[in-house]
């Protein structure tokens, strides 16, 4: 992704009056216990009101579709004519579907909110009730259906050819569905540009990037953004997955595009997905440093670290998927047996490193938000 194009991307973000930078956090008392120069976390809690970095793809993704109809560019869209009566009126009535954990439908709802347009929302088992609800008050039909990640997926992308003017929204990819995917992964180009701005501007560069992945867009989205920005001098990129939905890790282990499937239960329900978007994934494969399979814990021990963090470093609210980088940079640094040694050193991480980190939630389901920071939910017991 070309920052000159990423650059677009923004203006059409800054055109929300929503629109503000979220915040980078220096954690740099953790830096020096754990023993690198610098951790930097950037807080998405903090993104348009709506605890997550998912609305940034939806949105612009969303903006596109609407360009394309209307045959402008999408530069040709900011937020005030984007969700004028003109605007509605020339598209006519559209449905939104996509099939989410919670953040990103709830992004892809509010900005059909906006629009004046509906939105369906499918929720795979075990989803949060409260993430429910949330999406349902930005006027969405939405439901917890008794099927994994990926099959509400294929759901949303059947019930939208059902409908006239059905589109899926879906922040993955497969083969015959790739541009709108790709657009939103552009989308979150804005929040990898915003970070590197503002490393910068606090006198660094990052040397190391630790990225969740899902399907995977985030993860493509950022390392492609770095690749572009730095060429050789790129940061090592460490792509991190949940045990239990490890897609990208064990296509990286086979060489070759793989899945997961099953119920893929992990209190990381934002990276539960069990197959890769294929856009990503070429990515990854040829440009990614390393793909990590955590356990539950290690996102437990992140989301503690970062609601009580040494004394002269700022707290941050992070969620389940939005912790584990934090999480896992602790467990390489702090670890003493050989296998994660050998992790640290094949990484590189050591005095001189500056660690980018995201923490892509907050508390987007407080009840176990507070079961895991103050209850002790998820130990790290047996590691």
């Amino acid at each position: 992704m070309q920052g000159d194009h990423i650059a677009q991307v923004r203006a059409f973000h800054e055109s929300f009056p929503q629109y503000t930078e979220t915040p980078l956090v220096s954690l740099s008392h953790l830096a020096k216990r754990l023993g690198v120069k610098g951790i930097y976390i950037k807080d998405e809690s903090k993104r348009f009101g709506l605890n997550a970095f998912k609305v940034l793809g939806g949105s612009y993704a969303m903006a596109k579709y609407i360009a394309g109809i209307l045959d402008v560019p999408v530069s040709d869209l900011p937020f005030e004519r984007l969700i004028s009566r003109e605007v509605r009126d020339k598209i006519g009535e559209v449905t939104f579907f996509t099939a989410t954990d919670g953040n990103h439908g709830r992004g892809v709802a509010w900005a059909a909110n906006q629009l004046g347009q509906k939105s369906v929302v499918y929720m795979p088992f075990g989803s949060s009730a409260y993430r429910l609800e949330k999406i349902r008050a930005e006027g969405a039909e939405a439901s917890i259906e008794n099927m994994n990640y990926d099959d509400a997926v294929r759901l949303a992308d059947r019930n939208a050819k059902l409908v006239p003017n059905g589109v899926v929204v879906q922040d993955t990819a497969w083969e015959g569905y790739e541009e709108i995917p790709g657009w939103i992964m552009q989308g979150y180009g804005t929040m990898a540009m915003e970070a590197d701005e503002q490393i910068q501007a606090a006198g660094d560069k990052p040397t190391h990037v630790f990225i969740q992945a899902g399907v995977g867009s985030l993860a493509g989205a950022v390392l492609g953004y770095f690749a572009e920005a730095y060429g050789e001098c790129c940061p090592i990129t460490a792509i991190m997955e949940p045990h239990a939905a490890n897609c990208l890790y064990q296509s990286a282990l086979a060489g070759r595009y793989e899945t997961v499937s099953g119920e893929m239960q992990t209190i990381m329900a934002g990276l539960a997905c069990g197959e890769p978007n294929t856009i990503s994934w070429e990515i990854l494969k040829d440009r990614a440093d390393a793909f990590i399979s955590c356990p539950d814990w290690v996102a437990a021990r992140g989301m503690r670290m970062s609601a009580a963090p040494l004394p002269g470093d700022e707290p941050i609210v992070s969620g389940e998927s939005g912790a584990v980088g934090l999480g896992l940079l602790a467990t390489i640094m702090q670890g003493s047996d050989k296998n994660l040694a050998g992790l640290r050193d094949q990484l590189g991480l050591e005095a001189d490193s500056v660690v980018l980190l995201f923490s892509t939630e907050g508390d987007t389901d407080p009840g176990k938000y507070v079961d895991i920071v103050w209850n002790g939910d998820c130990p790290s017991v047996g590691k």
